[in-house]
């Protein structure tokens, strides 16, 4: 069976290239998810700081509260702190030759100019050794009011030991000596200042806290073995330890988010890659195999039994899967280290985060691009190995008509599922309803296509009378080839339908969502200005001068964070993760307008917190009752619930007080400070007195608040973008593939109507019809597909069923869709009309 399998495709090449290419396309995607899913798992950036430490002893860097199980953790959203005195018990573990504490907080350096030099980590000197730094000049600070610099971040600040300095710290700005420059070989990612311990201890603000604890290992002792026993010493401190790579995830807090949120976006867009791949495949194999079916008739009438023909149409599979998948697979490494660069352009991992490539995800993808393959090839060749010897030469030149029941029920059931997911926005009010709108569009779509030719003869039963009379000859010619072969332009058009569909859907879910969070956004922030930060974040301090500021009425702190809430479904817990927002309660009236507020903003302090109605609902909360909650470090609260409010789209579910807030954030800082001013203060003179208040401040309007997870937001619309790109391109690769195929097919069909007296200019007319037919149905229907989808989520956001969104992008996505299908149709009919009709009429099917 392999060499007759062998010898049909060496004679039947450019029947082939359409699936080879769909698959090796389709492989490299998947592949390229399974790396980046792999880099998640055990890549990383190196240490730096901790170059010289053989083990860090850092605070547990994921979330997991007890029955979620081991898949179902998510990372900390922010840096967690350790007990101060674990460095003793570490420093009494056998091979331990050192054990530092080291505490890790935002300092910014303010020159004498008054610009700020980029922001910097200020450290105990002690570990300094962890590097190891070194001093090139100058020497150690021995007092409170000593600074150390790394050499990069004296040459950008101007400075130099005997100069004064202007340090920001989050509890306080002040100046200090410089007394030393230090250098650590590898310490790139970073600028760094020593002050002496005890005085960054005093700055740190965490008494009896350290972020992380460095291991310094006898020579004898493997960093491993040591790691091994620094667990069993701390086995029941809640802490993590880590060695290798891992170490860079306590030392850096983007790393440990990046490996999580790498994951979690491959692992979706893998999911989507690998059902477009199964979706193009099977198209694919199912055109290839329909374009043969006079030759399977023939095989039957010669005796071949059903199973001999499927065990042919699988072995042609196997041979072409099989090599393009290997080749896929290995080109995966390529598409992986493409999407890296993209996502660090983004802004979702480190530009220096490495990825490890392994077998293991071009073996997961070979399998799985071989197994889509092969499934396809059984679904497609049941219909031509069950064609009868009797039927066979007729069946073999007549289309034939209508679905099976199989597909019939299978399209039906996959659309109905899309419209269920559709409606999700009616009845959920989180981030993830435009990543279901999207979703359900793309089912929807899936669905659709399987009732491909059922709708497709609908539409060209409207469009084929008015096509005749367009063009007497051309028109006539193809209205009459799409009535008789709707199967085959329903081929055609699904790819088309499929890239205008997803491409539509998630264009505008996006914006769709967007939109409604700025219009919120807008609504609800009434201060008349906003301080941020040049150098990240601001100092609780800045609030309080701010109040204190002539014409101000009140000045609320903002802090940005994350909580951690678990939802039980049977047997099943699962982790949550949602945006918080600290306020001051009794300074957020006239600057923020939460909505509609049940209880008392003014309440918000201690340990209390304010729910969306929709959170509240969900944890079937009220007023009064404890809300068990992670805060962003990981650490367990049960805040009592003392408001509900229903502006969670851009201010989140969770409003904390801002000053229960700081002290669970990695750097206990202010994101911005809102500020209201007196009826009858200058406004002009309130913004010069509030930016006297610090170098580093910038004081705008109140456009100047960003909505909650605003960065996450425009990150995750890059990210989908880049991913719909490469899902978009492989769609585009499969039009071209399936336009390509069902034209060049039609060479002794073209040579028949030259002999019978239709000139070549009438054939390239009846084409170009045909392809202005086939990208005006598949914008039409792709365009109505997500129109649903779209529609419910415009009503579920902000009651408004119009997406939003820009229309020259609409007229872009439907134009790039009809030019594609005349470029893949044109082409090969000029190139086939090049042949004689003698010789063509003579050519092999």
């Amino acid at each position: 069976m392999l060499s007759l399998s062998w010898n049909t495709m060496r004679t039947r090449l450019s029947g082939f290239v359409g699936a080879f290419l769909a698959v090796l396309c389709g492989t490299a995607i998947v592949a390229a998810c399974g790396v980046l899913i792999e880099s998640g798992l055990r890549a990383g950036v190196p240490p730096q700081r901790y170059a010289a430490a053989a083990v860090v002893v850092g605070g547990p860097q994921s979330v997991r509260p007890e029955g979620v199980d081991i898949l179902g953790g998510l990372p900390a959203a922010e840096q967690p702190t350790i007990d101060a005195g674990l460095a003793t018990r570490v420093a009494a573990v056998p091979g331990v030759r050192a054990a530092i504490n080291e505490v890790d907080f935002p300092a910014t350096v303010i020159t004498e100019s008054g610009l700020t030099a980029p922001q910097a980590r200020a450290h105990n000197w002690s570990a300094a050794a962890l590097a190891p730094f070194t001093l090139t000049a100058g020497e150690a600070p021995n007092g409170p009011d000593q600074v150390v610099l790394d050499a990069d971040l004296a040459a950008k600040a101007g400075a130099a030991p005997g100069h004064q300095i202007q340090i920001e710290t989050p509890s306080s700005t002040r100046e200090y000596r410089v007394v030393g420059v230090v250098s650590a070989p590898g310490v790139t990612r970073q600028s760094a200042l020593y002050f002496t311990d005890d005085r960054a201890t005093a700055l740190y603000g965490r008494p009896g806290q350290v972020h992380a604890i460095g291991v310094l290992a006898d020579d004898s002792t493997q960093a491993d073995d040591l790691a091994e026993r620094v667990e069993q010493a701390l086995k029941d401190d809640h802490v993590e330890v880590t060695t290798g790579t891992d170490r860079s995830t306590v030392e850096f807090s983007d790393v440990s988010q990046a490996r999580a949120v790498l994951m979690a976006i491959a692992g979706s867009f893998g999911g989507v890659a690998l059902l477009v791949m199964v979706f193009v495949v099977s198209s694919t194999l199912a055109l290839s195999v329909t374009q043969r079916r006079r030759e399977f008739a023939l095989l039957r009438a010669i005796a071949a039994t059903p199973r001999q023909i499927r065990a042919l149409i699988g072995a042609e599979t196997l041979l072409v899967s099989g090599v393009a998948a290997a080749l896929g697979g290995l080109g995966g490494f390529l598409v992986a280290g493409w999407l890296r660069d993209a996502f660090a352009e983004i802004g979702i991992v480190p530009s220096d985060f490495e990825l490890a490539l392994g077998p293991i995800p071009v073996v997961a993808a070979l399998l799985l691009g071989v197994g889509a393959a092969r499934f396809a090839a059984y679904v497609a060749g049941r219909g031509p190995s069950k064609i009868s010897p009797v039927e066979a030469l007729s069946e073999a030149v007549i289309e034939r008509r209508g679905l099976g029941r199989v597909r019939t029920t299978a399209g039906f059931v996959v659309t109905a599922a899309g419209f269920g997911v559709a409606t999700l926005p009616l009845f959920l009010d989180t981030p993830l309803v435009a990543a279901f709108s999207a979703m359900a569009a793309l089912v929807i779509v899936i669905g659709v296509g399987l009732l491909g030719p059922t709708l497709v003869g609908a539409a060209i039963r409207l469009v084929t009378g008015p096509l005749s009379r367009i063009a007497p000859v051309g028109g006539y010619l193809a209205a009459a080839n799409s009535r008789a072969n709707t199967r085959r332009l329903a081929a055609a058009i699904t790819p088309v339908m499929l890239a205008v569909g997803f491409a539509v859907a998630q264009v505008f879910s996006q914006t769709t969502h967007a939109d409604a969070v700025r219009q919120q956004t807008a609504a609800g922030t009434l201060a008349d200005h906003v301080i941020v930060s040049q150098s990240g974040g601001l100092p609780s301090a800045v609030a309080d001068a701010a109040r204190q500021v002539p014409g101000v009425a009140s000045a609320s702190s903002v802090v940005r964070t994350q909580v951690f809430t678990t939802t039980t479904m049977g047997d099943n817990v699962d982790l949550e993760q949602g945006s918080a927002l600290g306020l001051d309660g009794d300074q957020v009236r006239g600057n923020l307008d939460l909505g509609t507020v049940t209880g008392d903003l003014a309440a918000l302090t201690g340990d209390t917190v304010a729910l969306s109605e929709n959170q509240a609902d969900w944890m079937d909360k009220q007023i009064g009752d404890p809300v068990p909650l992670h805060f962003g470090d990981g650490r367990v609260g049960s805040p009592r619930l003392v408001a509900t409010y229903t502006h969670n789209l851009a201010f989140g579910d969770f409003v904390l007080p801002a000053a229960l807030a700081p002290a669970h954030t990695t750097d206990t800082v202010d994101s911005s400070v809102l500020v209201r001013l007196e009826p009858d203060a200058d406004p002009a003179v309130v913004t010069v007195a509030l930016r006297a208040l610090s170098p580093t401040v910038t004081v705008g309007d109140r456009g100047a608040l960003k909505a909650a997870d605003t960065t996450a937001q425009e990150q995750g619309f890059w990210v989908n973008l880049v991913a719909f790109g490469v899902i978009l391109g492989y769609i585009v690769i499969a039009v071209g593939n399936t336009l390509v195929m069902t034209t060049a097919q039609r060479g002794r069909e073209f040579a028949m109507m030259r002999m019978v007296g239709t000139t070549r200019r009438q054939v390239r007319r009846m084409m170009w019809l045909e392809a202005g037919l086939t990208g005006g149905i598949a914008a039409v229907i792709g365009t109505l597909i997500p129109a649903v989808p779209l529609v419910l989520l415009g009503i579920g956001l902000a009651g408004d069923p119009i997406p939003s969104g820009p229309f020259p992008a609409y007229l872009a996505i439907v134009a790039g869709a009809v030019l594609l299908a005349l470029v893949a149709t044109m082409i090969p009919t000029r190139l086939a009309l090049r042949v004689g009709p003698v010789t063509a009429i003579n050519l092999r099917d």
